[in-house]
C-alpha cells in the first residue's frame, strides 16, 4: 500500500483539498510525466491549445524538446524525489513515461523504467494531492508481450491501491509516424471481427491512431474519473461517444 494508516491519509486528503480549492471548473494545470515522447509532445499540444495549463517533466538539457506553451519541470522520472515538489499547483497527472518501441527483448526495461517510473509516478501523486491520474496501460489478455503486460498490471494495480481517482487507457498499438508498419494487419483485423469466436479480442487488441489516442487522453483530463476508469480499445477508437464514460473498477 502507499499509503500508510491514518496518518499518510490525513496527509493526502489535505493535499487534494487544498488542490480542490485552486482548481477551475473548465480547464485543468495538467502535470505530463513523459512530454517529450511520441504521445506526450502531441498531447501537451492538444491540451495548451484547449486553454489547459501543463507542466512537462523533463531533463537537464531537454527543455528545447518540448512543445511551446508548457511549463518545463527538471527532474528524474525515475526518481519522484525529484520532481513530486513541483507537480502543484496541477490537478491532473498524465503518466506516459516508459519504453520506446515495446518489444519482447525488452522484459528487463520495462521493469527499470516502465515500472520503476510508474511506481514513481502513483506515489508523487498521492503526495502531492492530485485529483485525477491518468495511466497509459495497454491492452490485456494478449497472446504475446507477456512482460509487458505484467508491468503494466502492476502499475495498474498500484493506482487502485493508492485511492487515486484514475482514467487507465489500454491500447494496444498506436499508429503514427515511425508507427505504421500494423497498417498490413487491417485486412486480418477486419476478418477476425467477423468470426465470433475471434470477433472479442480483434476488438480489445484493435489498432488506435496517434489522433484518437490523444484525443482520448484529452477526453479524459477534461472529463475527470470518480474512481478507476478503464479506457479501451473501442472507446479510445470513439472517444467522443457516450460509452467512453463508463466507469469499472475490475
Amino acid at each position: 500500500m502507499l499509503l500508510t494508516g491514518s496518518i499518510g491519509k490525513v496527509k493526502y486528503l489535505r493535499a487534494r483539498l487544498a488542490n480542490m480549492s485552486n482548481s477551475d471548473n473548465k480547464h485543468h494545470c495538467v502535470f505530463v510525466a513523459g512530454g517529450t515522447g511520441y504521445v506526450g509532445s502531441r498531447l501537451i499540444m492538444a491540451l495548451s491549445g484547449r486553454g489547459h495549463r501543463v507542466r512537462a517533466l523533463v531533463r537537464e538539457g531537454s527543455q528545447e524538446k518540448l512543445p511551446a506553451g508548457c511549463a518545463p519541470v527538471i527532474g528524474n522520472a525515475l526518481d519522484e524525489r525529484s520532481y513530486e515538489n513541483q507537480i502543484a499547483p496541477a490537478d491532473t497527472f498524465v503518466q506516459l513515461v516508459g519504453v520506446s518501441h515495446p518489444s519482447p527483448s525488452k522484459a528487463r526495461e520495462f521493469r527499470d523504467i516502465d515500472l520503476v517510473a510508474g511506481r514513481g509516478a502513483v506515489k508523487a501523486a498521492v503526495q502531492a494531492g492530485i485529483q485525477h491520474f491518468v495511466y497509459v496501460s495497454v491492452a490485456h489478455p494478449a497472446p504475446m508481450m507477456k512482460a509487458y503486460i505484467a508491468v503494466r498490471q502492476e502499475c495498474e494495480a498500484m493506482i487502485r491501491e493508492s485511492g487515486l481517482a484514475a482514467t487507465i487507457l489500454r491500447p494496444w498499438y498506436v499508429l503514427g509516424p515511425g508507427h505504421r508498419w500494423p497498417y498490413l494487419l487491417i485486412p486480418a483485423y477486419w476478418l477476425f471481427r467477423q468470426i465470433p469466436s475471434t470477433r472479442e479480442g480483434a476488438q480489445r487488441l484493435g489498432l488506435v491512431t496517434i489522433e484518437q489516442m490523444v484525443s482520448a487522453l484529452v477526453t479524459a483530463v477534461e472529463n475527470p474519473a470518480g474512481e478507476v476508469r478503464i479506457v479501451d480499445v473501442p472507446q479510445i477508437q470513439g472517444s467522443g461517444r457516450a460509452d467512453y464514460h463508463r466507469t469499472a473498477t475490475a
